[in-house]
């Protein structure tokens, strides 16, 4: 019970808000870099959830890509969950709502692009707000830690799709 409080307690003095960010610079065009995030049927190639549950099932609506693609999945590892594009420019970035199944609230992602000599520089970020629950507010303070190796990891596919020729 004294376990039970101090969880609770303590997580009501926590932040409720949490933001991930990485970056990785990538030997391809912005272009090629581009049209593998803002289609949710290329996240499949390079996202480290999808890749660790090729079982996932996964529907798609709404354009091929673009602002409103949209796609949801169910995945006994990887939790269920849906992802709406809700910008894209160009060359520039691509950004989105992820709803997972549990959460009340969307986190908000974005990745943006930038030219970094012959290639681009990715910079992934993601951020939420957890509210009043306190065991959430438990996830948000340790969220860099348990998803930025995540991050890390679809970068590097990323990067790995990209740059092949």
């Amino acid at each position: 019970v004294a376990v039970a409080l101090i969880l609770l307690a303590g997580g009501m003095l926590l932040s409720p808000t949490y933001k991930i960010t990485r970056s990785v610079e990538i030997n391809a065009p912005v272009d090629k870099v581009y049209a593998l995030v803002a289609s949710p049927k290329e996240w499949k190639r390079w996202s480290v959830w999808n890749l660790r549950d090729p079982a996932m099932q996964i529907d798609y609506s709404g354009p091929e890509s673009g602002v409103g693609a949209t796609w949801a999945w169910k995945s006994k590892a990887e939790g269920n969950g849906k992802m709406i594009i809700t910008a894209a420019e160009p060359g520039q970035r691509v950004a989105f709502d992820l709803l997972m199944e549990g959460f009340d609230r969307p986190g908000k992602g974005e990745l943006q692009f930038a030219p970094a000599g012959a290639g681009t520089r990715v910079s992934w970020s993601m951020s939420g707000d957890m509210g009043g629950n306190p065991l959430f507010r438990w996830f948000a303070l340790f969220a860099d830690r348990m998803m930025g190796k995540d991050f890390e990891g679809g970068l590097a596919n990323l990067k790995a799709q990209a740059e092949t020729k």
